[in-house]
């Protein structure tokens, strides 16, 4: 067993689905995975505000901000989500997950988010895109 005392703390991640979506099937396979490699993964559930994600964020010292979008309001909500964090002077990296058309990736990594996932990411992709975005 490591030695907790030199081992690096787990990564902290505050998953949610902004809005009035409904889909959360997605969402929680992805809470499992992040589990799964160790992360420490605080879920929020459905209908989050803005608000209570950057509360939540902000409560739990969170390393990275997991939203998953199936309503194609992701050009809407996710600048949403980075003006709320930007407004509470928050630099949390926010990933999306989901239904998000090809067309539309570029234009929420030049908004600011740090990471797309579309469905059916493989477990692998998940877990290195939420790495790369703490450690970057």
């Amino acid at each position: 067993m490591p030695d907790p005392s030199t081992s690096s703390p787990k990564i902290r991640v505050v998953l949610a689905k902004l809005g009035l979506d409904g889909h959360d099937r997605g969402i929680k396979v992805v809470a499992r995975i992040l589990r799964d490699a160790g992360m420490e993964v605080i879920y929020l559930g459905l209908r989050q505000t803005t608000a209570s994600i950057v509360a939540a964020a902000e409560q739990e010292d969170a390393d990275a901000i997991g939203l998953s979008m199936h309503n194609a309001g992701h050009l809407t909500l996710a600048p949403a989500m980075l003006a709320a964090l930007d407004e509470a002077e928050l630099d949390i990296p926010v990933i999306i997950g989901g239904i998000v058309p090809d067309d539309d990736v570029e234009v929420l990594l030049v908004t600011g988010v740090a990471a797309v996932l579309g469905p059916g990411a493989p477990a692998a992709d998940v877990v290195a895109a939420v790495r790369d975005v703490v450690v970057s």
